[in-house]
């Protein structure tokens, strides 16, 4: 994940105090010079160290509760940025206003911390062993949901650490510090077998000094009576600098010649194996998430194809047998095709709950080609952001078996929930959305009919494309599809190119995309409402483009604007989307969104298309 701060000229990352305190020498320790530092204590917290009158003060910035930042007993800001914009203009309590940048200088790189540096093959391992997952499931899992999981393996990070012993006795740990070389300052971590706490072992003058690890009620760690840390591996941080309450600086780790994995869950084994909620400043706590747990898209049922498992895979087909299909006669939609019920479909090893699109009509020949057409594409495509086709069962009716989707389109979910779902939901699902399509892209898959009707809401945190009914599979050395003539298309999400020509493409998928984009952010609103098909075209012509819906962040705006590029070789293709799309989720996962709740009636109350 990027660092909040990361694109700041004035961060250094993690650099000590000392440091901080000569580049600010090198600045010219003018009133008001300040730099930007990565703080040791607390989890996505940072320090903002300045000049006044010649002495250096050093100001802890804190991410709170619901993802601001504030400098203790101050005002609350949504980013590092914008709070060093408001010191600069007024000083609250600092010594000074911020006056002058010392930005880094030229050759200087933002240093990286050391759970910077070990993060992605955490988060890697972590998805591996918690969700059993491999291959594109697992990359598509780290892609997707990378500000959560990020969360859940942050107060493990210390078991990866050569320092750390898992639990040993005292008796053992002095054992091994004696072994070899005995510098003062050698150390090691034990969990300690009495009663599952920690220790911290450090030799000096020949002699092992133990000290307990306490941890208060909020999940932070300290020596007693000494500063609070978010994790175990940011004490040691800390102690690596200043001795802080122990007899000498940590300097040399004694090496454990054990590996530690990452365990599915930091929770006592009396506790079930859930993942970490957030509690305290930083969002962070070894507390379990219970109750009020965030279901994420690799917990649910259709993550993974239901045929990951090689002996059902082995019995996969695209016609499915009646006898192992229990319909439900409770309707969850209805068509010009038929209905769509809900079911359950019987897997060799396990029973999944499935949607069934019923055929009513069986004499009517077109549109029973047309399912087939649509179950041939469905069937050969695999990946969580798209609903997966199952199969097709001829018996009563012709019969598509699809993944259970159950929480309805997204732009009636939206509108049914627009006062509690805030613009950052959006963006999550905005992203699954193009993921989905870069995998279509990847595939020379184009979809033709991408709207916020067609993505399918497992839940409030989980979006599948759906409905392939007029999707084409393009040839290899084929960039576009042309469809033979005109037919009922809905042309307000289509680009110019589909209207003018019938040219078809993964660039006109795009433009859908960019329409799918303003319903989500305008709460399910329909595009163009003012305006009859026919007349979109000549709208668009005028280079006149569907207005930035209310509270929409101008980020997302862009990312429409250019996928309504006139020239389809103009318009970025879903590789580049999703990237935006991922970067910019990823920057605000965690901060705070109070345009939620006024944006739905915002976008309603502007008469603008």
């Amino acid at each position: 994940m990027p660092d909040a701060a990361g694109h700041l000229p004035f961060y250094y990352g993690s650099i000590s105090r000392a440091d901080a305190e000569e580049y600010l020498k090198l600045g010219g320790m003018m009133d008001g010079l300040f730099l930007l530092r990565q703080c040791l204590r607390t989890l996505g917290g940072y320090v903002l160290s300045m000049v006044y009158n010649l002495h250096f003060h050093h100001y802890p910035v804190e991410r709170q509760l619901n993802g601001t930042y504030a400098i203790a007993g101050g005002k609350a800001h949504c980013g590092p940025a914008e709070l060093c914009e408001y010191y600069s203009k007024d000083a609250d309590g600092l010594c000074c206003t911020l006056r002058r940048p010392c930005n880094r200088p030229a050759g200087v790189e933002c240093q990286a911390g050391v759970f910077d540096n070990m993060r992605d093959n955490m988060m890697r391992e972590y998805v591996r062993q918690t969700w059993k997952l491999e291959g594109d499931a697992l990359e598509q899992a780290i892609i997707s949901q990378a500000p959560q999981v990020e969360k859940l393996i942050a107060t493990t990070a210390h078991e990866r650490m050569a320092w750390y012993h898992g639990t040993i006795s005292r008796d053992e740990a002095e054992r091994k510090l004696y072994s070899g070389a005995q510098p003062d300052g050698k150390f090691l971590m034990r969990e300690r077998k009495e009663n599952g706490t920690y220790a911290l072992s450090v030799m000096y003058g020949k002699t092992v000094y133990h000290y307990k690890i306490d941890q208060d009620k909020s999940g932070k760690y300290s020596i007693p009576e000494g500063t609070k840390f978010d994790t175990l591996w940011q004490l040691v941080e800390y102690l690596k600098l200043k001795s802080d309450g122990i007899m000498a600086v940590l300097k040399e780790s004694c090496p454990n010649s054990c590996t530690f994995s990452i365990a599915p869950a930091a929770a006592p084994p009396s506790l079930p194996k859930i993942r970490q909620a957030a509690s305290n400043s930083d969002g962070y706590t070894p507390e379990p998430f219970i109750g009020k747990s965030r279901i994420l898209p690799m917990d649910t049922s259709v993550y993974e194809s239901p045929y990951s498992d090689p002996e059902e895979l082995k019995e996969r087909k695209l016609f499915v047998k009646r006898e192992l299909l229990l319909i439900d006669e409770v309707e969850l939609g209805s068509g010009n095709f038929g209905c769509v019920k809900k079911g359950v479909y019987k897997l060799k090893k396990r029973q999944i709950d499935v949607a069934i699109k019923v055929l009513k009509v069986q004499d009517e020949k077109n549109v029973r080609d047309e399912m087939m057409k649509e179950a041939e594409i469905m069937h050969q495509l695999d990946n969580p952001y798209i609903v997966r086709m199952i199969g097709v069962c001829e018996a009563e009716n012709l019969m598509l078996v699809m993944e259970m989707a159950s929480g309805g389109p997204l732009n009636k979910f939206l509108g049914a929930k627009k006062d509690v779902i805030p613009m950052s939901n959006i963006v999550e699902l905005m992203h699954q959305v193009s993921i989905g399509m870069k995998y279509l892209e990847g595939k020379n898959f184009v979809h033709r009919d991408l709207a916020a009707r067609n993505v399918l809401m497992v839940n409030q945190h989980y979006a599948k494309i759906s409905d392939f009914g007029l999707s084409k599979a393009l040839a290899a050395d084929d960039s576009y599809y042309k469809a033979k003539s005109f037919g009922k298309w809905p042309l307000k999400w289509y680009a110019p190119e589909c209207i003018n020509y019938r040219k078809f493409s993964s660039r006109s998928d795009v433009w859908s995309y960019g329409i799918t984009m303003w319903e989500a952010f305008t709460y399910g609103q329909k595009p163009y409402k003012k305006l009859k098909g026919t007349e979109v075209m000549s709208f668009i012509e005028r280079n006149e483009r569907l207005a930035c819906p209310a509270g929409c962040p101008p980020e997302m705006y862009q990312v429409m604007l250019d996928c309504w590029i006139f020239k389809m070789e103009d318009r970025p293709n879903f590789d580049n989307v999703e990237y935006r799309m991922r970067m910019y989720y990823y920057s605000i996962a965690d901060k705070p969104d109070k345009e939620g709740k006024e944006a739905a009636a915002a976008a309603e109350a502007s008469g603008k298309v």
